[in-house]
């Protein structure tokens, strides 16, 4: 429930896989695990009675202001019902052991990756029936691209919190300087985009010493694939990286890192930012134009009278803005003790009273720090609207206000990345192809034949059972 990653837990460069998105997707509860130890089938559980008695709680650790408010907030409305939180983060090899040795917690928070995973296993349970005991629309609720995510077999299997949308972050004392404008910087218009990288880039002896676009190329391979019409996998959630139509996006970054050095010098350049620290990319004017999720605005607001900012929604091949929803979920696993009291809890911490009362604290906390308030993207519309009216202030600076803006402009715009078995090795299968194309090692065909295979080995083990 943070509302902006720990610096600490991320690497140079951020390092910015989509499993490093759930790490960083932003903002998440303190939850535990102290092992309820029941053997309840799935389709037996009761979501509808009182919720009162013990739940244990387990996932992500470090609840912030914004967590320690939702969790304030939901023991208000359910004074039955005592928590246990357990602060270590989750492990998905510790979680099939704990499933199968029968110390099983009541609820755990993950990225939403891994969802459909134990869904396909039978290892947490479907809330269609939580959600209808709570009264709770999911669609209603939450941004339909965030509901997707954790959507499966016809049933929904996760309560999901936040989506830090991708948008293009700009340096514009470096497009400016090289005579660039905004509009330039759009992946719809390659020869555009291209003729905008070739004036912003710098080197020394073929070393780049600035990029002119850093499209974070295996950390937002995703997001790369799907706007160029893409897929990671089909409707019954069987990986398709070797879809032809996967091509375009791999060959689009082929195109955008040869034109600044090769894929290895810029991976080597991007690896040595100071991403978190006082002479950070933007800083120190290394990159014209870089994809940023939306948290990173939050680690640039302490320099924000040392650069100037805007930003750009990311779009895809028809010219359309074009974003991705990433984040974490609540899961019940089978055999929980406490399901009904599970239920009530993650539909209270997910609540708009919640959220309101997070983003109030949010703002006396940046009121207090000095800092910029860039919102809470929770993974509802509602409340995210609600939090910027009330809380989200002009800054002062005109330039860190559009690029607040330009997010919660992106937002509505996302898709799923899909919901399958394999979904954390689609999208590993998925950086090995662009690593390797970029690299020249295989062509994107080749690359993207052998990731399938093993995206395919991966979903057939999930789904063997």
């Amino acid at each position: 429930m943070n509302g902006a990653p720990a610096p600490q837990k991320r690497g140079n460069h951020m390092r910015r896989t989509l499993a490093a998105a759930a790490l960083v997707t932003a903002s998440v509860v303190v939850l535990a695990g102290c092992g309820s130890g029941g053997d309840e089938p799935a389709a037996d559980a009761d979501f509808t009675t009182e919720p009162e008695g013990a739940v244990s709680a387990w996932g992500f650790e470090n609840a912030d202001d914004v967590g320690q408010a939702r969790i304030d907030y939901a023991a208000e409305q359910l004074s039955g019902v005592e928590v246990d939180l357990d602060a270590t983060a989750f492990d998905a090899q510790k979680f099939t052991t704990r499933i199968a040795s029968g110390d099983v917690p009541d609820v755990v928070q993950m990225d939403r990756r891994y969802v459909t995973t134990y869904a396909a296993q039978g290892l947490i349970m479907p809330l269609d029936q939580c959600f209808e005991a709570q009264d709770v629309s999911p669609r209603d609720h939450w941004y339909p691209a965030v509901v997707d995510d954790v959507t499966y077999d016809d049933a929904v299997w996760a309560v999901p919190q936040f989506y830090q949308p991708p948008a293009i972050l700009l340096n514009k004392a470096v497009l400016d300087e090289a005579g660039v404008t905004a509009e330039q910087i759009d992946p719809s218009q390659p020869d555009v985009l291209l003729e905008a990288i070739g004036k912003m880039y710098q080197e020394s002896n073929g070393v780049p010493t600035r990029l002119g676009f850093d499209p974070v190329a295996t950390g937002q391979s995703g997001l790369w694939i799907l706007a160029t019409g893409g897929q990671l996998n089909d409707e019954e959630g069987a990986p398709t990286l070797d879809d032809p139509s996967n091509v375009a996006g791999i060959e689009l970054l082929k195109e955008i890192t040869d034109a600044q050095g090769g894929f290895a010098a810029v991976k080597s350049f991007t690896d040595s930012f100071d991403a978190f620290g006082d002479n950070n990319q933007y800083v120190a004017g290394q990159v014209g134009a870089q994809v940023n999720n939306q948290w990173y605005p939050n680690v640039l607001s302490p320099y924000v009278d040392q650069v100037e900012l805007a930003a750009v929604p990311f779009r895809n091949s028809d010219g359309e803005p074009f974003t991705v929803a990433s984040g974490t979920a609540f899961v019940v696993p089978a055999g929980a003790a406490n399901p009904a009291a599970a239920c009530a809890w993650m539909i209270a911490l997910t609540s708009d009273d919640a959220w309101m009362a997070a983003g109030e604290a949010r703002a006396e906390t940046r009121e207090a720090d000095g800092g910029i308030n860039t919102g809470l993207f929770t993974g509802s519309p509602q409340p995210d609207q609600a939090i910027r009216d009330q809380w989200v202030v002009e800054s002062g600076n005109a330039g860190f206000d559009q690029v607040i803006a330009t997010y919660y402009d992106v937002v509505a715009d996302g898709e799923s990345f899909g919901s399958s078995p394999a979904g954390q090795e689609i999208q590993d299968e998925l950086n090995n192809a662009v690593t390797a194309a970029l690299l020249g090692d295989k062509s994107a065909e080749d690359a993207l034949a052998d990731a399938q295979q093993a995206a395919m080995r991966a979903y057939e083990k999930a789904t063997a059972g």
